[in-house]
């Protein structure tokens, strides 16, 4: 079960505090977002909280000064400014679930968190792109005579292919899929952009070489799985002296993130599954719709921000000068 934002159910946005249990509960779960998004707050608050308690401090609701004080701290550890936005995100919504006016939203912390970009630096630091014949390597080194082998080869394709996140790539089941002639279509009722259950599609195409062809690897990974309902990711049984077999259990992102580090390098993440498919998209000359088409992302700006193309020697017009 998801992780809520820790909340006073009784208190609600402005404008809404008459309205009868029904609308009360739907107004929660609008404010609440994504199981992952509410996960990640509810660690963040915790840690908010906790901060509080040692200095004496109210955080519900909190003061400007005291997160002000308490952005400061997290910058001097140092945190990334990514966790900090994430923290200031967290403590917002908890105040927008308690009804209370966010301090987050001031004048005099924006100035504060401006001070924080500039000492802690505006890039984030993001999972690099990896090439095709990278992941082909990665492959090629899997022993596909076991069920690890093929689930392993079966996540880093589709994952590529289909541009998943990786909470998504995890979340998937079986039911999920439809083989057809053209393509391999997965039916995703939810995603980070759709928040509303409506059923998005996304096509995973066939390959000329089986052995990195995203729809066979899925389909093999499939017969050694079986069953036709639940999660498409599991994790390993592991008996001694015996091959490990498939689990009832769903793989959790932390592990689909160790399998991409451990087939395709420290330095990548499963996000690279997602960047790669970008980065690989646009440089092969794909317009912003289809690459959007597969990525779901809703405008263009997010593909320039996932696009890896930094690399000064491999993209850049200087090239293509005429001298």
């Amino acid at each position: 079960m998801s992780e809520m934002i820790p909340v006073s159910t009784t208190l609600l946005p402005a404008g809404l505090s008459s309205v009868s249990d029904a609308v009360a509960r739907y107004v929660e779960v609008g404010l609440a977002g994504a199981a992952n998004t509410r996960r990640a707050y509810a660690a963040d608050l915790r840690t908010f909280e906790q901060y509080c308690r040692d200095h004496d401090l109210e955080h519900l609701p909190a003061a400007v000064p005291t997160v002000a004080q308490y952005v400061t701290h997290l910058a001097d550890q140092p945190r990334k400014l990514a966790t900090i936005r994430r923290h200031l995100s967290a403590i917002a919504k908890a105040h927008e679930l308690a009804g209370y006016q966010t301090p987050t939203d001031s004048k005099q912390l924006a100035v504060v968190l401006e001070g924080i970009t500039r000492v802690l630096g505006k890039r984030q630091k993001q999972a690099p792109a990896f090439s095709v014949d990278e992941l082909k390597r990665a492959i090629n080194g899997l022993d596909l005579t076991t069920p690890a082998g093929l689930r392993d080869r079966a996540l880093l394709l589709l994952g590529f292919a289909g541009a998943f996140r990786r909470s998504e790539l995890v979340a998937l089941n079986v039911e999920h899929l439809e083989l057809t002639p053209q393509a391999l279509m997965i039916h995703l009722d939810k995603s980070k952009t759709n928040q509303f259950g409506e059923v998005e599609d996304k096509a995973v195409f066939y390959a000329p070489d089986d052995r990195y062809c995203p729809v066979r690897s899925v389909q093999a990974w499939l017969d050694v799985l079986g069953h036709n309902t639940g999660p498409l990711f599991v994790s390993l049984k592991r008996v001694p002296k015996q091959v490990a077999q498939p689990s009832p259990f769903r793989l959790s992102d932390i592990s689909a993130n160790k399998l991409v580090q451990q087939h395709l390098g420290a330095q990548y993440s499963a996000h690279s599954l997602r960047a790669s498919f970008v980065t690989i998209a646009v440089e092969a000359g794909q317009s912003n719709k289809a690459i959007k088409n597969q990525t779901k992302q809703k405008t263009d700006a997010m593909i320039e921000r996932y696009a890896r193309l930094d690399d000064v020697k491999r993209f850049n017009a200087a090239k293509f000068l005429g001298l």
